[in-house]
């Protein structure tokens, strides 16, 4: 019996250990050797179904790739993606996109469980390394303490992981346990590979937050995190509206490298760096949403209790003996006479309206998607301040229209009170505009609370459009910068309305502008019409017109903190006169930064050459030549030229016929068929349109026309650069306020630019023997005269003015009475022929060089010294044009 009980045991354990290796060596051969079999990675051949679920459901939604980052995570680094909330949605839809573009996708989802998307193969072997580890281990197989997250990563896999979430928000703060952030911060400690985390985003509308969330809100989320009924029937809907993108990437092996988080231990480096990514993903979301829109009743609220506007009211009405409820009133009716009512609604509806006129009325927007992007992300430091120049009413539309379509939040846009009319007041507050009145003057409470909406506006994080420029260019160059709404900023900086404010300089400029008329009319003298319903009507007729190519260019930001450090200001102990000069710096810098992205246009070109011609008729080969001599000038300087101006001999034969069509010139040889025989002259009654469409460009020529006619000036085919520096600074100082420069480029460094370029076009020739001494060719007079001659209409009006000056005694004539005595002057000089050019008959440059005269002692025919030296000088520059 014993014998045969130990047999029978013997040949059971034998059997049963038979058993054990078999199924030992089938479990290790179908798991490979290992338990690291988990439901948190998605693999590439998700299978059949799975993939082609994930094509069905995301296959509609835009997914926006920086190219920046797209160039960084395509490099040799662990890319780990990181959302703000848990979401199976985004994981799944970066997944899916990311896998399709080419790119690293996250096959390995930090806290995620992919089961139901793995193939059935998979299935089985998770469920089994899971088993086989519990009956061994007596616990549930871990990927962070198998390593198994930090062998996948390190072998090329891409990860993605959730900064927010409720449960494993008490897991790791009550209960400790595996951290995905601290997890990835242990690993970059310990390999020498870099960890790239790219913060993700997924918008289901563009709707800003409300402050009171309305009751779909609370049913079925918000938009920032939306209900899972919200997304399926957003996804089956309306998929347009779903879109992702990324943030800046943050490179952990900078980030732990750091001085400051270098003192932190593991726990506090895990923070730091998900309060650094929350805070990327926060400041990218509020730049495409924009802030929380706040109900009207609630900014008043704000703006009344601003500290400053607060004590105002208290000190005014007490000094006054006045009520502080009526001085509160007064307010609160200012606030309803500035403050904008940003309706997002209608913003969509204007795009619609906008999209249209581009179609009807222009041939499209010229805009650089690299710069909107620029913008886009420089819009996460701070609120923008957006500068652009000012040619037309259809600036307000275009600026926004480009955010709207690119993912950013209207800006709100300083508007004057002349457009705050029925019903047009009330569409542009919607979209975004508040009104301000031309002259503050005698108005400190509306001062006070206009400053107080500024800086709400700010502290809230709105972007603002300025045209700094006050008006609407009516001479077609950028009018000197008017400072006062730039100075009401840095106070709201200096008050710490925000921790930084973004200026972009912006160009707006257009082939043709539908105001035309209306501003030839002004500068001859007309009065400006008032804008009401009745010429808004009207306008209708311009949708019949063409108007040709937008272009839209954005410099390069400037951050008022970073150009504060530079100059080693401190705003809060910045004094007035500090604050003056910056503010005047700043105005240069943004005007020089609008004309440097200025676009040259042919009929910008063409104008110039027709206009500056010195003879009565010219042919298409003259033109044309005169065209090339300017745009060798333009090449040198690297300027910005239409798309059209790639084969300019097509370009100015259209333009030559666009202007005959319009009849800006005529042609007697009307049944001339070839072009190139035809003779054409200008129409004298339309010279002023040429004029608009020169000034287009003209700041580009002018430092060449300051260095030519500083040549000219010499009279000698031999000179030195030194010989031209004193005419340079005159001509400089001389034209103030009519073109901008650069302040921190001297004449010296002017002149030897020009000269540079003169000698690239063979108009000089260096001598031989003699430094920094030059020959002028004979091809070369001609060519600096067709530069000089940009300026001969400006010598004629600054003429004219100082005429009227000689006449007329100080005080003689009333400020008001003097525009129209000045152009009196003016038509009976052009009648005598003491001028040759009418468009020197402009109001514009009369009032410039009247500001001119005026601010160097000249005020009446008392001053004959003065009047004789500036006479004398501007006599001998147009005898150097002859």
């Amino acid at each position: 019996f014993f014998v045969l009980r130990f047999t029978m045991t013997h040949s059971i354990s034998r059997n049963w250990k038979k058993i054990k290796r078999t199924t030992r060596m089938w479990i290790d051969t179908t798991l490979k050797g290992t338990h690291n079999h988990y439901v948190s990675y998605l693999p590439e051949n998700a299978g059949f179904v799975s993939s082609g679920l994930l094509k069905f459901l995301f296959s509609r939604i835009k997914m926006n790739m920086d190219p920046e980052t797209v160039n960084e995570i395509s490099g040799d680094k662990i890319v780990v993606y990181a959302g703000k909330y848990k979401s199976y949605f985004e994981y799944l839809l970066y997944f899916s996109k990311f896998r399709k573009k080419g790119l690293p996708f996250p096959e390995i989802g930090f806290e995620y469980n992919a089961f139901l998307f793995q193939p059935m193969s998979r299935i089985l072997r998770i469920i089994l390394s899971h088993m086989d580890f519990l009956v061994n281990n007596l616990a549930l197989p871990c990927p962070y303490k198998s390593g198994y997250y930090q062998k996948e990563l390190v072998n090329g896999r891409s990860g993605f992981l959730s900064l927010i979430e409720r449960k494993y928000f008490f897991r790791r703060f009550f209960k400790p346990g595996p951290d995905p952030v601290q997890h990835l911060i242990e690993m970059q400690e310990t390999i020498d590979k870099t960890v790239l985390i790219v913060p993700m985003l997924i918008f289901f509308s563009k709707v800003p937050e409300k402050s009171e969330p309305g009751i779909s809100d609370v049913l079925f989320g918000t938009s920032e995190r939306p209900g899972r009924r919200k997304r399926l029937l957003t996804l089956f809907n309306n998929p347009q509206k779903i879109f992702a993108d990324m943030s800046e990437p943050v490179n952990l092996k900078q980030f732990l490298e750091s001085p400051e988080i270098q003192k932190l231990n593991v726990i506090q480096k895990s923070l730091a760096l998900r309060r650094l990514l929350l805070d990327r993903i926060n400041r990218h979301r509020h730049s495409i949403t924009g802030p929380v829109l706040k109900n009207r009743e609630e900014l008043k609220e704000n703006i009344l209790n601003d500290a400053q506007l607060h004590q105002y009211i208290e000190q005014h009405s007490k000094k006054r003996d006045i009520p502080i409820y009526q001085e509160r009133y007064k307010a609160e009716e200012y606030i309803d006479e500035i403050a904008a009512n940003y309706n997002t609604n209608l913003i969509k509806f204007a795009a619609v309206i906008v999209r249209w006129i581009m179609n009807t009325m222009f041939d499209g927007i010229d805009v650089n998607n690299d710069e909107v992007r620029m913008v886009k992300n420089v819009s996460r430091k701070g609120p923008l301040i957006l500068v652009p120049c000012h040619k037309s009413h259809i600036d307000y539309l275009i600026i926004s229209y480009i955010f709207f379509i690119n993912n950013m939040p209207c800006p709100h846009i300083v508007a004057g009170k002349n457009l705050s009319f029925w019903p047009i007041g009330a569409l542009f507050r919607n979209g975004g505009a508040f009104f301000i009145r031309r002259t503050f003057s005698g108005a400190v409470l509306y001062s006070k609370v206009f400053s107080a909406y500024v800086q709400t506006l700010l502290k809230e994080g709105f972007n603002i459009e300025l045209f700094f420029e006050g008006t609407r260019s009516r001479t077609g160059k950028l009018i000197t910068p008017q400072l006062g709404f730039i100075s009401m900023l840095l106070n709201a900086y200096k008050n710490q309305a925000c921790d930084d404010m973004i200026f972009i300089p912006i160009h707006i400029g257009y082939d043709r502008v539908i105001e035309e008329s209306s501003f030839l009319h002004e500068v001859e003298g007309g009065q400006k019409k008032p804008e009401n319903l009745r010429n808004i009507v009207k306008a209708g007729r311009f949708l019949k017109n063409r108007y040709g190519k937008i272009y839209l260019k954005f410099n390069t930001p400037i951050s008022l903190k970073e150009y504060l450090d530079q100059k080693g200001y401190d705003p809060a102990k910045m004094t007035s006169k500090q604050q003056n000069n910056i503010c005047h710096d700043l105005g240069d810098r943004i005007a020089n930064g609008i004309n440097e992205v200025s676009v040259v246009t042919p009929n910008a070109l063409v104008a110039s050459a027709v206009l500056n011609i010195s003879k009565e008729k010219f042919s298409y080969d003259h033109i044309l030549s005169m065209v090339e001599t300017y745009m060798t000038c333009l090449y040198f300087q690297k300027a910005r030229m239409a798309d059209t101006m790639h084969n300019h001999f097509h370009a100015v034969k259209n333009v030559l016929d666009t202007y005959l069509r319009r009849k800006l010139i005529e042609s007697p040889d009307v049944e001339e068929t070839d072009f190139s025989a035809k003779m054409f002259h200008i129409n004298e009654n339309k010279r002023q349109s040429l004029e608009y469409y020169k000034n287009n460009c003209i700041i580009f020529f002018i430092p060449a026309a300051f260095t030519a006619l500083s040549i000219l000036e010499k009279d000698s085919f031999l000179f030195s650069a030194s010989d031209l520096h004193g005419g340079y600074s005159f001509l400089t100082g001389f034209f103030i306020n009519e073109f901008t420069h650069d302040v921190e480029k001297t004449s010296e460094f002017n002149v030897r630019k020009n000269l540079k370029a003169f000698i690239n076009d063979g108009i000089l020739v260096p001598h031989q023997t003699l430094p920094d001494t030059y020959n002028l060719t004979s091809a070369g007079l001609r060519k600096l005269k067709l530069f000089a001659s940009f300026l001969k209409t400006y010598f004629e009006s600054y003429l004219i003015v100082l005429n009227f000056f000689m006449k007329y005694s100080q005080n003689s004539v009333k400020a008001k009475n003097r525009p129209n005595k000045i152009q009196s002057i003016g038509e009976r000089m052009f009648k005598k022929k003491k001028i040759h050019r009418k468009e020197a008959l402009s109001k514009i440059y009369f009032k410039n060089a009247e500001t001119f005269f005026i601010r160097n002692g000249i005020r009446g025919s008392g001053d004959a010294e003065k009047i004789k030296f500036y006479s004398q000088a501007i006599n001998r520059y147009l005898n150097c044009l002859l």
